[in-house]
């Protein structure tokens, strides 16, 4: 079957390269409240005030670093051709993606019912990442069990 529209194998290690101390150190400066004084930029923003208005302000972009590095390296990990991709694989990677919208947008329909204000906006801010990651975990444990079947066969 031919797959257009993931990326060569080789990109899957340099995801998982910048994925992983991506989560963790953009967790450990959430959680801190850290945000480095070198990273402090003037940065352009729209606001919506009286009408569309574009503005430069003073902004930390650690944030901003980390979300990006997460998205990208998310998508390199759980975009990216297996080894051996086959019709099998491209089910396995459509199941996965289809049951990582369903758990991610199950959280947010409790979130709406449970938790407001600042409780809710961390949740949301979470909610970007969720479905990539749920993807990728689900895709790969299904890899994983696909893997573990065809060795105890042989």
């Amino acid at each position: 079957m031919k797959v257009n529209y993931l990326f060569p194998n080789k990109y899957k290690k340099i995801g998982w390269l910048i994925l992983i101390p991506s989560i963790i150190i953009g967790l450990v400066t959430h959680i801190l409240r850290y945000t480095p004084d070198f990273l402090d930029f003037k940065v352009p923003a729209v606001f919506f005030s009286d009408g569309l208005v574009f503005k430069l302000f003073n902004a930390n972009i650690l944030n901003e670093v980390f979300g990006i590095l997460i998205i990208i390296s998310s998508l390199l990990v759980g975009f990216s051709k297996e080894k051996l991709e086959d019709e099998y694989i491209s089910k396995i990677r459509l199941e996965s993606l289809v049951w990582a919208v369903y758990v991610n947008y199950g959280i947010l329909l409790i979130s709406f019912l449970f938790f407001f204000d600042e409780a809710f906006l961390e949740i949301m801010i979470f909610n970007m990442f969720t479905v990539l990651l749920f993807f990728i975990i689900r895709f790969h444990w299904q890899i994983s069990k696909l893997k573990k079947s065809a060795s105890y066969e042989e």
